[in-house]
């Protein structure tokens, strides 16, 4: 598994995490960070940061393209996964797009159920069609916010 894969599947965790909590997830990012085992790395907290941030306008495009499914109905692994993976194709102009979706199927064949790789794939790659329509997103800056220090342990999740 490569290194921003793991930093994907550790973002994944803190999303999954504070959904199933129902904890808020900046609480819970931060306390991973306090507890730091295992270390979070500062391209998992950009993607949290970055789901956080984009949270609404990311649920409403799923929403809105995600044929006869809401939100609530997809297994909890998949719809943070698509969260993930939306942020990418939006607003990280040094993920490929065909890189921040394939990165989501293949964690969902890991993580999920039978049928959810595919779901994600079709659904991500509407997201990326769609995106010229989509008007001027701005990247998000790579680095971590000045709220919550990253682990200086980059080399584990």
């Amino acid at each position: 598994m490569g290194a921003r894969t793991k930093y994907r599947k550790r973002a994944l965790d803190i999303l999954f995490e504070s959904e199933a909590q129902g904890t808020t997830t900046g609480g819970t990012l931060a306390q991973r960070l306090e507890i730091n085992d295992p270390p979070v790395n500062a391209y998992s907290v950009h993607l949290v940061e970055g789901v956080i941030a984009h949270g609404e306008s990311i649920d409403a495009l799923l929403t809105e393209h995600a044929k006869g499914w809401s939100l609530d109905r997809m297994p909890a692994v998949d719809r943070n996964l698509l969260r993930i993976a939306t942020f990418e194709i939006l607003h990280e102009d040094d993920v490929p797009d065909a890189v921040a979706v394939n990165e989501a199927v293949e964690l969902a064949k890991e993580l999920s159920t039978d049928e959810s790789p595919s779901f994600v794939n079709g659904l991500l790659s509407r997201i990326v069609e769609v995106k010229p329509t989509l008007g001027d997103l701005a990247p998000v800056p790579a680095e971590a916010s000045d709220d919550v220090e990253p682990s200086s342990d980059d080399t584990e999740l």
